[in-house]
């Protein structure tokens, strides 16, 4: 199923959490959700926030309450805290605040590895929204590294893709040339959501890949953030700390330690919304549904790439994805 409307108004909010207070992060949370509700957004997405949340918690009901306060659909980048493990988590909640998906990051990156679990294929998942069919991945590995875990988003999502960075599959499905599903209306990312913490000029033509390869919308966020954001007590900025500036300089206040680069690209990979560096602000763009139809060619002038279906090599190539809960210990007899 399409979006029900013509056009969706999404709103990328680069921005800091308040370090180490998850009180006044929800706050500030609430309050930039409200601005991008007044301007008219349908999707609001944000970067990661710290200090862990568990789902459900009274924390994540604020969540809930604000998605549903303000009538949007509310991504989010979140550090998710379930028993002893913490993961890296990219939650979606409707209007009414319900929660329509969470996926895990699958696999860490490098130190991460130290303190977040792996996710499991059963976060692998698109779904349909009063806007359209939206999906998220999580940054580096998710996104960028696994072309493999991409395919696999572009066959489910259909027209949006949001950047906390990342998006994926439904249970255990075979893919050959063209996902088999339950419900073939499932394929087709139209909005791809990526949160992510990647300031890097590179990570743009990224996301202009994602879009172009997957003839969807990709809505990138990052935060932007200085020194004077943390603690004056935080380890690596203090003056006995031995980490210093790219220049070997000492950190100042003032240092930006993430520029941000937030943007929303189209689904030929035209930027709908140019990347936004060293300042928060909410990065707004209205997004032409039909424009997902003519970039595939249906109607338009363009190639006609379906890397879904027609422009699939049935022959050569299979693929098969364990869409389940990841279980570390299981007991049998």
């Amino acid at each position: 199923m399409a979006s029900t409307r013509p056009i969706v108004k999404v709103a990328a909010v680069q921005a800091a959490p308040v370090s180490f207070d998850l009180e006044k992060s929800l706050e500030k949370l609430s309050k930039l959700t409200a601005e991008a509700a007044a301007a008219g957004a349908d999707l609001v997405v944000f970067p990661y926030f710290d200090s862990a949340i568990e789902v459900p918690s009274p924390a994540f009901d604020i969540l809930s309450e604000t998605a549903r306060k303000h009538n949007v659909l509310l991504h989010v980048g979140i550090i998710e805290k379930a028993g002893g493990t913490l993961y890296c988590t990219a939650v979606l909640l409707d209007r009414e605040g319900k929660l329509v998906y969470k996926h895990r990051k699958l696999i860490p990156t490098a130190a991460e590895r130290l303190v977040w679990g792996q996710g499991s294929g059963d976060g692998l998942q698109v779904q349909q929204t009063d806007i359209g069919k939206v999906g998220s991945l999580i940054w580096l590995v998710d996104q960028v590294t696994s072309s493999v875990t991409n395919k696999l988003m572009q066959k489910q999502l259909g027209e949006l893709h949001a950047s906390c960075a990342y998006g994926v599959v439904p249970t255990g499905h075979r893919v050959s040339g063209g996902l088999r599903s339950r419900d073939n209306d499932l394929f087709g990312t139209l909005i791809y959501v990526a949160p992510n913490a990647d300031d890097l000029p590179a990570w743009t033509a990224s996301m202009q890949h994602i879009a172009k390869e997957g003839r969807c919308f990709v809505v990138s966020v990052n935060s932007v953030c200085k020194v004077s954001d943390f603690p004056s007590d935080y380890p690596p900025f203090t003056a006995e700390h031995p980490d210093r500036r790219p220049d070997g300089g000492q950190w100042e206040p003032e240092d930006i330690v993430n520029h941000g680069g937030s943007c929303i690209v189209g689904p030929l990979g035209t930027m709908l919304a140019e990347p936004v560096w060293d300042k928060e602000e909410i990065v707004y763009a209205d997004l032409r549904m039909a424009d997902i139809t003519e970039s595939r060619g249906t109607t338009g002038p363009e190639d006609g790439l379906d890397v879904r279906r027609s422009k699939a090599d049935r022959r050569s190539s299979s693929l098969t994805v364990n869409t389940k809960a990841g279980i570390n210990v299981a007991f049998s007899s």
